[in-house]
């Protein structure tokens, strides 16, 4: 069975879906494990980072991403033809064991999900809205991941900036969490606020359903030049008082113009331009993450 990670930081543009599809693509391509990249996203960055928008615009038409899943967990249909194994896209960038469950723009209404909670609140001896709502957060992406798990060594989820009910549902399902993270003062306001929210969700489900959850590393993506390099590493160690060294990872990203190439051609960088510096970086980083794992 695979391990589920989340890629999630409360701030956005630190460049947590860069991470994300680029070391999925480095675990499938140069480890040959089977990974599948989930886009929890409405923006679907990761999507588009692994397919052009018009594949997405057909595979949107059919209706095979995750807002079909998603709906059909809040409002059940028993006519529903299609399951997660029609959803999934196998073979992205044509690299073997390298997968994609599609995001999308609306992925679910938070007035229905409200709606049907509250109703079901009401059902039992007595009104706990709380519980009810923890125990659809707890499900709700586990739900889809459970039929397909054992078939990958890695489940990716790449988590929408902020703390939605996606999001906490991600981790709810998740056995590790990356925090990608740019040496800047917001940067890390968002990591200090990931990690107080990330203690209450353990919190909230601690008396039903204990999360097996645990923080694999910081990620460090640099956004400047040279220029910035002193401020950034006053910023490091800042960061470096917070956790303790193993949580942090020694392999840097350095800023590369490539990066934001690659997107234009809908392609991670490793696969676009393997010998670019922030490929190479995403290749050494893919290997201190597989040491990481138990």
């Amino acid at each position: 069975m695979g391990l589920v990670i989340s890629t999630v930081n409360m701030k956005g543009g630190v460049g947590k879906t860069t991470l994300t599809v680029n070391l999925a693509t480095c675990l499938a391509k140069y480890h040959g494990k089977r990974v599948l990249v989930l886009d929890l996203d409405s923006q679907i960055s990761a999507t588009l980072s692994l397919i052009s928008p018009h594949e997405f615009a057909k595979t949107r038409k059919k209706r095979r991403t995750l807002s079909y899943l998603l709906n059909n967990i809040i409002k059940p249909n028993p006519y529903s033809k299609l399951d997660v194994h029609d959803i999934v896209q196998p073979y992205i960038c044509n690299i073997e064991g390298l997968d994609l469950l599609p995001g999308d723009l609306e992925l679910y209404d938070e007035y229905v999900i409200s709606e049907i909670l509250h109703k079901q609140a009401a059902t039992v001896g007595k009104p706990d809205f709380e519980t009810v709502w923890n125990h659809f957060e707890r499900v709700l992406i586990e739900k889809i991941i459970t039929s397909v798990i054992e078939h990958y060594d890695l489940i990716i989820m790449d988590c929408a900036p902020g703390y939605n009910l996606l999001t906490r549902s991600g981790l709810a399902a998740s056995h590790y969490y990356l925090l990608p993270a740019r040496p800047e003062p917001l940067s890390v306001v968002g990591m200090q606020l990931l990690e107080r929210r990330i203690a209450k969700l353990k919190e909230s489900h601690q008396k039903t359903d204990p999360l097996n959850l645990h923080l694999l590393g910081v990620v460090f993506i640099s956004s400047g030049g040279r220029l910035f390099s002193r401020y950034y590493d006053r910023v490091i160690k800042r960061v470096q008082q917070d956790f303790n060294p193993y949580q942090l990872f020694d392999t840097l990203i350095p800023m590369d113009v490539n990066v934001a190439k690659a997107v234009d051609s809908f392609r991670p960088v490793v696969t676009a331009m393997p010998n670019s510096s922030g490929s190479k970086a995403f290749i050494k980083l893919t290997e201190e993450f597989l040491s990481k794992l138990p």
